[in-house]
């Protein structure tokens, strides 16, 4: 039989492994990595973005959309690169975001307007401990752009 000691010590081990278990299931709140739903100016949800690392890099593709039905299977027909008539599910509109430590920001990246066909440059910022992801798209200098507040999914 065992001793209570040992039984206090198996019983803490088995705490401290759950505790990480949970805490890898719930992902990195800091990082971009994750889904996020895209909320417009007017406050209505239109899409699902999911962020992934790729090699140092972040990038994001379109994985639902929550507004016209029809919207995934449209495609990008305004595109001028190798997205040139995709699909917009799945599409890649995020690339090349590096993780900038100093300003605790993800920089250097682009982003595109697949009603439009444009590509501006990006930058992203997590904010409100996990929760809430800024993205700015600019066109030339950041200053020249517009900030929207995406929200992380559960």
């Amino acid at each position: 039989m065992p001793s209570v000691a040992s039984l206090g010590r198996w019983c803490a081990a088995a705490l401290l492994s759950s505790s990480a278990v949970v805490a890898l299931a719930a992902g990195d709140m800091t990082t971009p990595v994750g889904v996020w739903r895209i909320v417009d100016d007017t406050g209505d949800a239109k899409a699902l973005i999911t962020v992934a690392e790729q090699d140092g890099e972040y990038v994001g593709s379109l994985t639902k959309s929550l507004g016209r039905r029809d919207a995934l299977e449209r495609r990008c027909t305004a595109c001028t690169d190798w997205r040139k008539d995709r699909k917009l599910q799945g599409l890649q509109i995020i690339r090349g975001l590096r993780r900038d430590v100093q300003r605790d920001e993800y920089t250097g990246g682009k982003i595109l307007d697949p009603d439009s066909g444009h590509e501006y440059g990006c930058q992203m910022k997590v904010v409100d401990d996990g929760r809430k992801l800024e993205v700015r798209g600019y066109f030339g200098i950041s200053w020249l752009g517009r900030t929207q507040t995406w929200i992380r999914e559960p």
